[in-house]
């Protein structure tokens, strides 16, 4: 009886030689599941260059805000510079204006000469000063209407002047660079 019960068991050891030869060659072709990678705790160099990094970025913008408060602080003062230049002249313009009109009072009348010489060189030195701070008078006859450099205090047809001409000027106007600091008030040819 016990070779009977040893040859089934050399039949199992058979039948179990071929299955595992077959699996083997399943087991080689599944991919290997590597560990996933865990977190690592960053180094303490890895601390400091991010320390550092945000350092460096909060200086870039401190210093971009800096500039920026300087350029318009510097703006700010021109313009202010500006405004007081304008203001000042602005009070000089009726001193202008008399001038302008006493001397045409003068032309062609009899009035003693060295009185006629002094305005005339009053008008002279304030024209110069006028012109070392940039101030421009505007508003000739003849020159185009223009609603941002003049008002018009009437209308007139006129055949001699073109459309939207100037055909009399009341009041000069005055500019620093593109700021107006009077406007021209004048009367508006065949409008």
């Amino acid at each position: 009886m016990k070779k009977e019960k040893a040859a089934p068991k050399a039949e199992k050891k058979e039948k179990t030689a071929p299955e595992t030869e077959e699996k083997a060659p399943e087991t080689e072709e599944q991919p290997v599941e590597e560990p996933a990678e865990e977190k690592k705790e960053p180094t303490a160099e890895e601390k400091l260059q991010e320390a550092l990094d945000a350092e460096k970025d909060k200086y870039i913008r401190l210093y971009a805000e800096y500039d920026n408060y300087r350029k318009r602080t510097s703006a700010e003062k021109l313009q202010i510079y500006d405004d007081a230049k304008a203001d000042a002249v602005k009070e000089l313009l009726p001193l202008a204006d008399s001038m302008t009109n006493a001397l045409a009072q003068f032309e062609g009348k009899d009035v003693p000469e060295e009185f006629g010489k002094g305005i005339a060189l009053i008008a002279q030195q304030l024209k110069q000063s006028f012109e070392k701070l940039k101030v421009e008078p505007f508003g000739e006859v003849g020159d185009a209407f223009d609603p941002a450099l003049h008002n018009a205090v009437s209308t007139v047809e006129d055949e001699s002047l073109p459309e939207n001409a100037i055909s009399a000027v009341y009041q000069k106007g005055y500019k620093i660079g593109d700021k107006i600091i009077r406007h021209a008030m004048v009367v508006v040819a065949n409008s």
